[in-house]
């Protein structure tokens, strides 16, 4: 790779399948879905029989970031839709899809509140927002079962 552009840091990286971390901006829980509220609930403070342990929240507040510390650690990077963005924060075109590329092509998921993969929403303007939820495969799985 030619350094001008930037350097290859690590070829062929896999995202854990499952990694007990989430990045979400929790100053903003009470904005977001009851769905999604349970989620984090329930990952902070699992029940305890089900014997899970809960999650630590890692959150730095740049998506670059977040996102490159869950490729390499695995977890769960989130930024859903709330009561003030319905449609979401994050523009689809120049943020949520080139991530939602990098994490899918290192083994991870990348999905919408509605479970559709964000890859797969086709663009209806340049600046158009989504709700994504990204990160370890087995994760988004679980999070799958609580969103609506």
């Amino acid at each position: 790779i030619n350094a001008e552009y930037g350097v290859l840091a690590h070829a062929s990286i896999r995202i854990p399948e499952h990694t007990p971390i989430y990045s979400m901006n929790q100053g903003n829980f009470s904005k977001w879905a009851p769905s999604v509220r349970k989620y984090v609930e329930e990952v902070c403070q699992p029940p305890p029989e089900t014997g899970k342990k809960s999650y630590s929240m890692r959150y730095v507040g740049s998506m670059v970031a977040d996102v490159h510390r869950t490729l390499h650690y695995g977890g769960i990077f989130a930024y859903p839709a709330d009561s003030k963005s319905k449609n979401g924060k994050l523009r689809l075109l120049y943020e949520a899809n080139p991530m939602s590329m990098l994490v899918e092509n290192a083994g991870g998921r990348s999905i919408t509140a509605k479970g559709k993969r964000v890859v797969d929403i086709e663009p209806k303007s340049i600046h158009e927002r989504c709700p994504i939820f990204l990160g370890s495969k087995k994760m988004i799985d679980e999070l799958e079962e609580y969103i609506e």
